[in-house]
């Protein structure tokens, strides 16, 4: 098993920036592959982003393409997402997911989750 702790929300100004982080221990981070989710109020929790397990490979909700990056650090057990040029509409919780498989985008193949984090965007 893998446990998740999320951090780095808060509240920002539209079009500021946000660097979330999602520390990892337990098992072996890099048998995973990793993804952020987010969920707003009243919404079903969407995919975000999500990086296979070495990291060569990403994948992007078309929603987010060239404002957010997500990264890992298999050496300190971290995955990052950098958020750039917020919008309103990115208000939501954030979380973090890991899942054996590829890198799915469906919320149903992630077993383990972190907490997750808040990001308020004001504008």
């Amino acid at each position: 098993q893998v446990q998740l702790v999320e951090s780095g929300g808060g509240l920002v100004q539209a079009g500021g920036s946000l660097r979330l982080s999602c520390a990892a221990s337990g098992r072996t981070f890099s048998d995973y592959a990793m993804a952020w989710f987010r969920q707003a109020p009243g919404k079903e929790r969407e995919f975000v982003a999500a990086i296979t397990r070495s990291g060569s490979s990403l994948s992007y909700a078309d929603s987010v393409k060239g404002r957010f990056t997500i990264s890992r650090d298999n050496a300190k057990n971290t995955l990052s997402l950098q958020i750039n040029s917020l919008k309103p509409e990115d208000t939501a919780v954030y979380y973090c997911a890991a899942s054996s498989g590829y890198i799915p985008t469906n919320p149903g193949r992630y077993p383990y989750w972190g907490q997750g984090t808040q990001v308020s965007v004001s504008s």
